[in-house]
């Protein structure tokens, strides 16, 4: 299960191109791709460090693959794009976005949110990953 995933160094493209939300963090999200790469130079097609580059060979080795993001989440373009990736592959079993939220909206059991998000992660746990 991918949850709010940070896939790919789409925050290096285009600002123009992004949502609001992708804007607004877009310098953060180049600091924090800059402190775990090792040389991001080097690594700038690495599927271990950017997992949405993964080749369609290696996407069709994944896992069955539940994707959990959230509507307004500033990582919601790299995880839609690796969801139509991984579909093409047959790996995707589902992509689930939970409405009206951004990133990091819900962290706490006093919101209603936090709460719907748990009872999400139960069944998808429950649908795909019990017997």
């Amino acid at each position: 299960i991918l949850s709010v995933a940070m896939l790919d160094d789409y925050s290096f493209g285009d600002v123009a191109l992004m949502t609001h939300e992708e804007k607004e963090h877009v310098e953060s999200q180049k600091a924090y791709w800059k402190a775990i790469a090792v040389d991001l130079t080097a690594q700038a097609q690495d599927p271990l460090l950017f997992p949405g580059k993964a080749s369609n060979d290696l996407l069709a080795k994944f896992p069955p693959t539940v994707i959990f993001e959230v509507e307004f989440d500033i990582y919601i373009t790299e995880t839609t794009r690796l969801a139509r990736r991984l579909r093409s592959a047959g790996r995707l079993l589902e992509l689930v976005v939970q409405p009206g939220l951004g990133h990091g909206n819900a962290m706490g059991p006093q919101f209603a949110k936090f709460h719907e998000a748990q009872d999400i992660i139960k069944t998808i746990i429950a649908g795909y990953l019990l017997e």
